[in-house]
């Protein structure tokens, strides 16, 4: 049993979904969405106020300017791709803390939530189930 409180724990501490993250942004100023996609993908659509820094060109210098008091949280497009993970780990090694967002901008939009660029939404805001 303590083997299985432990995954549940560690996977809350290094995950969130987006309604979490939603909820973050409103009540702190302690969360940073962090597009791990490349240029193109983040400006054609993202999560609005988030940072691009693409998985690929993070190192010392692409972050140094990050303050490393804030907590990042590393997506992508969503379940099929895995540039938030590479971006969560390489970022990690950096020395900031990370969450994942499981999901992705997809789960995002799914769960109802706005989002800018060339092709943004406004999304449709609804209340959460979970």
């Amino acid at each position: 049993m303590n083997e299985q409180i432990k995954f549940y724990e560690n996977k809350l501490a290094y995950e969130m979904d987006p309604s979490d993250l939603y909820d973050g942004f409103e009540n702190s100023t302690e969360y940073i969405a962090l597009d791990a996609r490349q240029a193109f993908g983040f400006d054609k659509e993202h999560i609005p106020t988030a940072i691009n820094i693409p998985h690929r060109e993070m190192n010392e210098e692409t972050t140094k300017h990050l303050d490393k008091s804030k907590t990042y949280v590393s997506y992508c497009d969503g379940i099929g791709c895995n540039a938030s993970t590479k971006g969560a780990l390489k970022m990690s090694k950096l020395g900031f803390k990370v969450k994942e967002l499981m999901g992705g901008i997809e789960w995002w939009k799914f769960d109802g939530y706005a989002t800018e660029g060339t092709n943004s939404t406004k999304g449709s805001m609804f209340e959460c189930a979970c």
